[in-house]
């Protein structure tokens, strides 16, 4: 095994291991997807809307409130059509509502 004596960056990190690279790949696809639906979105909403996982052709969105997801469930077909036209292999989008924080 071959360790390093020297500190290295996250970034470095991240670059040299391929389970790390592909998530954050993965987490950087999520966000432009989310970056690609904004104008799309309500602007109040927006604070409490983030990017979740890409599971193929699956995308998953997490939200703050069971407010958020009811205007999201209206507006699914919607950013479903402007991400495939945009040129995102999505086919479904989900909705999680994250729990809230204890701390």
């Amino acid at each position: 095994m071959n360790r390093r004596n020297t500190a290295i960056s996250l970034l470095q990190a991240t670059r040299d291991s391929p389970i790390l690279s592909h998530l954050a790949d993965l987490a950087a696809e999520s966000e432009k997807r989310l970056q690609s639906i904004t104008p799309l979105l309500p602007k109040p909403l927006l604070p409490g809307i983030h990017a979740g996982p890409v599971e193929g052709a699956s995308w998953c969105l997490l939200l703050d409130s069971n407010a958020i997801a009811a205007k999201l469930r209206q507006l699914t077909p919607l950013l479903l059509s402007s991400l495939q036209a945009r040129g995102f292999k999505v086919e479904t989008i989900r909705l999680k509502i994250q729990a809230p924080s204890k701390y």
